[in-house]
């Protein structure tokens, strides 16, 4: 029996592996008002979302769990901390300002990356 269970773990951990969608991660500092609540507090595990996930605003209120994979350029060549984050979307990062998947707020991203990173490689999932 104790076999069968460390095999289901084992499975699910590389569903979830699976199920990650690449992209890129930002962060910001201003949290309100956001597109989603106005000038309501949502607290600092927030995100914007891009386009790709924006979804006509249905993105609003989803959690995505964040995880840094490596760095975007040469300026900070291992950011990441080994660390996933888990963000509620509250705001919208538009094209063609919006530069990654989805922007993180600066807590968000300091828990999973350095800062001075500026932009780092994520996989990211609902």
């Amino acid at each position: 029996m104790k076999g069968f269970v460390v095999e289901m773990v084992m499975m699910l951990g590389l569903i979830s592996v699976v199920t990650a969608v690449p992209g890129t991660a930002t962060y910001y500092t201003v949290y309100v008002p956001s597109a989603c609540y106005g000038y309501q507090d949502n607290g600092v595990m927030i995100a914007a979302a891009s386009d790709s996930i924006w979804d006509n605003g249905n993105a609003c209120g989803r959690r995505y769990s964040v995880r840094c994979t490596g760095p975007t350029n040469q300026g900070v060549p291992q950011p990441c901390k080994g660390t996933n984050v888990v963000v509620k979307i509250v705001d919208r990062c538009p094209s063609p300002g919006c530069q990654a998947t989805i922007d993180l707020s600066q807590e968000a991203f300091s828990t999973i990356a350095d800062p001075n990173a500026g932009k780092i490689n994520i996989d990211y999932q609902q």
